[in-house]
């Protein structure tokens, strides 16, 4: 390890004074657009955490330029979201994020060792089904002796949903290892993403800390290993660093990262892929090796096992120049390892399929695939239908989506309207993902190949959330713009017009306050929601 030099660091401070002047600037304006009237009542909480990101922000900017000049970025990624994701990770309320009372349960499982969770019953127990009269609630049905074995203690979270440490009691409870059955599992998504938070839930077992620590921890490990995916990727990419980076900090990204959920491990793994399929790119004649295909598959393999439509990344390798590769028969190795992924995915997709009946959306009587098929087939222009709407309202909705949080229960956060924030935002990635003044010019064959690969995933997706979410007729997919995180990271590949004449290195800048500011405003936007 390097030793601290705190000369450099003074003068990394004073050298960064203007920006974190106008990232002062900038929390201000997006934190009082976010206030309310009942945050007048007792500010004090709420100023005292606009406090700690301002000083957070203020160091993060100054490590930024203590490392700027020495190509390392991708320390900077690590270090300004694990401190951001962290604040996140013990500020946004209990088990708020989508579905993170059952991603939890399922992390849970995994400390335990058990790496497949096994049903216990033919018929649903313990479950949470979904009652439309009650406002989206989830109401739970006893049969002890169905379900997922797992502990007592995951009751609290379910009881406490939405809710702040501030707001219940419990939280300092010691953990109660008691049997408990839960009907809902994700046992159709793979063990490894959950081997973080279930790392993080152990040492709180090990430690016997308070119950509190089940969640807290397990969103740490998670966000962790998030953390470290994100680092390799900026580390390994030769060009786009920064706006890799600004995907990997979109306010709805981090929240994710800072959760129990699997989705975490989709968006680190997605951009890895990114990162990676741009090193081939960018790589110099006859200079990838068998190993290299080999990583990306693996990556891609792993991507798509965790959302079965990720998959479609591996076509990227037939992208890849083939006069990069140090090897003969680069198209069938591609090829091969395309194979490969397709057999897996297939053999997967035979195996997690019939795993959602152990759930409680196999209770949502008015899904069926099978008829939502027949009626496409009877029905052709509800395929058009289908088409003309992910295209506009759906993908109105995703862009909407960068800072808009979703909750599967009571309190929706779609309720509140970050319009400041969202069009800031918006504007920010425009210019960084299609203006980044970096001499990239990708091939007709790079532009439309990465074209493609976005549509098969987007497309793919919607399909699949049209048969295993939306009522037989109708198109009512639930998607949600952390779905498609690692698309946004594609944008730059097949529409970007960096040709401006602008300085790099302030654009660069100007780009780590925004970035660091947005990530501020996420924690701002709940403080001022919730406590």
């Amino acid at each position: 390890m390097n030793n601290i030099n705190f000369q450099d660091i003074k003068g990394a401070f004073l050298k960064s004074k203007k920006y974190w002047l106008i990232y002062l600037l900038l929390i201000t304006i997006m934190g009082l657009s976010t206030i309310s009237k009942r945050n007048f009542t007792d500010p004090s909480f709420e100023i005292l955490i606009f406090v700690i990101v301002a000083i957070f922000g203020i160091l993060s900017i100054t490590f930024y330029f203590s490392n700027n000049n020495k190509d390392e970025l991708h320390r900077v990624a690590f270090v300004i979201i694990m401190i951001f994701g962290i604040t996140a990770a013990l500020i946004v309320p209990i088990c708020d994020v989508s579905d993170e009372l059952e991603h939890l349960t399922r992390a849970e499982i995994t400390s335990q060792g058990v790496l497949i969770p096994h049903w216990t019953g033919d018929d649903v127990g313990i479950h949470r089904l979904y009652n439309q009269s009650d406002e989206g609630k989830y109401s739970t049905v006893l049969n002890p002796n169905v379900g997922f074995e797992t502990i007592q203690s995951l009751v609290f979270f379910s009881q406490s949903r939405e809710k702040t440490v501030f707001d219940i009691e419990g939280d300092t409870d010691k953990i109660d290892h008691t049997k408990f059955v839960d009907g809902s599992a994700f046992e159709q998504n793979p063990f490894f993403g959950y081997l973080p938070q279930a790392i993080g839930i152990l040492i709180a077992k090990l430690f016997d800390l308070n119950v509190i620590w089940i969640l807290w921890l397990g969103r740490i490990g998670n966000l962790l290993c998030y953390a470290t995916l994100i680092s390799l990727a900026v580390r390994k990419t030769p060009v786009l660093k920064m706006p890799l980076l600004a995907v990997s900090c979109i306010p709805i990204t981090i929240y994710q990262a800072a959760s129990a959920s699997i989705d975490s491990m989709i968006i680190g793994l997605g951009i890895l892929a990114v990162a990676y399929f741009i090193y081939m790119l960018k790589a110099d004649e006859k200079s990838i090796e068998l190993k290299d295909v080999a990583i990306f598959t693996v990556i891609c393999l792993l991507l798509g096992l965790c959302k079965l439509t990720y998959l479609a990344f591996i076509f990227m390798l037939l992208i890849v120049p083939r006069k990069n590769f140090a090897f003969e028969k680069a198209l069938p190795v591609s090829l091969g390892s395309i194979s490969i992924v397709a057999i897996i995915g297939v053999l997967w997709s035979r195996y997690s399929t019939p795993a959602l009946m152990h759930s409680w959306r196999s209770k949502l009587n008015w899904v069926s695939s099978t008829g939502q098929i027949s009626y496409l087939i009877h029905n052709p222009m509800f395929a058009w239908k289908f088409i003309t709407q992910i295209f506009t309202t759906d993908l109105a909705w995703m862009v909407y989506g960068v800072f808009n949080f979703f909750s599967a229960g009571s309190k929706y956060h779609y309720a509140n309207t970050y319009y400041l924030i969202t069009v800031m935002l918006l504007l920010f990635l425009l210019a960084i993902l299609i203006l980044y003044p970096e001499n990239n010019r990708f091939s007709k064959k790079t532009r439309l190949g990465s074209l493609l690969v976005l549509l098969i995933v987007y497309v793919g997706t919607c399909f699949v959330q049209l048969l295993t979410w939306s009522s037989v007729g109708y198109v009512q997919l639930g998607i949600n713009t952390r779905y498609f995180v690692p698309l946004i990271a594609l944008i730059p590949l097949i529409a970007a017009f960096n040709y401006f004449d602008w300085d790099k290195a302030k654009f660069d800048n100007y780009s780590i306050v925004f970035i660091i500011a947005f990530m501020a405003a996420l924690i701002l936007a709940f403080t001022t929601k919730y406590y």
